[in-house]
């Protein structure tokens, strides 16, 4: 059942003890909890990561799944650890706005309690290791139904991620590379519901003249190692090279400048 459902998502690497400590303290609470790694593999202290892997992610899961993620630079400092229900999922998340994309794409459904109760604390609280002792108990009590309310207050400050916004210019939409996938795709901030059949893509800086890719419905619509641009399945505009890493190739990565305009008549 979905309320026995937990997913782990870290900056810790899969080498590292830490991820196995969180599931010993959540087992020893409930021994039937069912634990799934999402990923472990989030670049250290990167909330842009972070948060669009968590945006692209939670909203597939079963509703009241629980979702734990330690991605903390600012661990034992005085930020607040959150329990947010949102997109009909719960996350157990620093307050460092890691989720906050996700939020934004489903702003009707979002409810935010501080995690506050310390009965649901492991007995000692290390300073630089939250995750283990506290937000892998929490988690492990919510998983036997304890309710919501328990782990604390309502609260409606918290803090939010700077996310780049496409700026809107008379000869088209500027905007920047946020995400690179496996792959060496580039993933845009710009939301493919504005490309048309009059539209033309240039990736890297205006004033170093971007090299165009051409627009294409799939990869299979090109050939390997053609530059290409297309509508991902996020529903944002993506450079790629078909069968190559965009990436490496053009040494492009996130924050690297592109650009959607139209074809004059």
């Amino acid at each position: 059942m979905a309320e026995h459902l937990l997913t782990l998502t870290t900056d810790f690497g899969t080498r590292s003890p830490f991820v196995a400590a969180m599931k010993g303290v959540i087992l020893n609470i409930n021994p039937a909890a069912r634990i799934l790694d999402l990923s472990h593999e989030i670049p250290p202290f990167d909330l842009r990561h972070a948060a669009f892997f968590l945006a692209e992610a939670l909203p597939y899961f079963p509703p009241g799944t629980l979702h734990v993620v330690v991605v903390d630079p600012e661990v034992g400092s005085s930020r607040a650890l959150l329990l947010v229900s949102v997109a009909g999922q719960r996350v157990l998340v620093p307050d460092n706005g890691c989720w906050t994309l996700l939020a934004e794409r489903y702003p009707d459904s979002l409810s935010v309690l501080r995690i506050e109760q310390q009965r649901l604390f492991r007995p000692q609280i290390s300073s630089t290791f939250h995750g283990r002792d506290i937000l892998a108990p929490v988690a492990a009590y919510l998983s036997l139904g304890i309710p919501s309310s328990e782990v604390g207050p309502p609260t409606h400050t918290w803090r939010k991620l700077d996310w780049p916004t496409p700026v809107h210019a008379p000869d088209g939409v500027h905007g920047e590379i946020v995400f690179v996938d496996h792959f060496g795709n580039l993933i845009s901030n710009i939301t493919g519901s504005l490309v048309s059949a009059g539209s033309w893509v240039g990736i890297g800086s205006p004033t170093a003249k971007p090299k165009p890719a051409r627009l294409v419905r799939t990869y299979a619509d090109a050939s390997p190692g053609e530059l290409v641009a297309l509508v991902s399945s996020s529903g944002l505009l993506e450079v790629a090279i078909v069968q190559g890493n965009a990436a490496q190739q053009l040494g492009a990565g996130v924050g690297t400048p592109i650009h959607l305009g139209w074809l004059k008549e």
